[in-house]
């Protein structure tokens, strides 16, 4: 199970390579705001751990298994920004907000938030509720 250091290397991965056609260590250290070492270390554990490819000087690429979750963790982040949106919160606060939440919450909650998003997107009675208690 990979920890939320991990997860954060794979999701940027992920979105380097979805955005960009290749991820390189100095672009992920860029994102995470982290020193290239640091993400040299963590890339050559991704690699024992079966998430992805590296060789040195040369890439990486990510296995079927780091695409996976990399797919899914973006999922999740984009799920929960939506998530906080549609319940009123600033604007500024939603992306602190969700790097913050994340990496705790398990599947289960995390798939009964998107049962709850599927809900309030089809029952706008609901947010319009949300949204006097806000103004009150």
């Amino acid at each position: 199970m990979p920890t939320p250091s991990m997860e954060d290397h794979i999701e940027q991965i992920y979105l380097l390579i979805q955005s960009k056609g290749y991820a390189r260590v100095s672009d992920i250290a860029e994102a995470l705001s982290v020193l290239p070492s640091s993400v040299t270390k963590m890339v050559q554990k991704l690699d024992k751990d079966g998430y992805l490819v590296y060789e040195k000087y040369r890439g990486l690429t990510l296995t079927s298994k780091g695409e996976k979750l990399g797919e899914r963790l973006v999922r999740r982040h984009e799920l929960l920004e939506q998530f906080l949106r549609l319940i009123g919160v600033d604007e500024g606060r939603i992306y602190e907000d969700v790097e913050g939440i994340e990496h705790h919450l398990s599947w289960n909650s995390i798939d009964r938030i998107a049962d709850l998003v599927q809900l309030l997107e089809e029952d706008q009675t609901i947010l319009k509720k949300l949204e006097t208690l806000k103004e009150q």
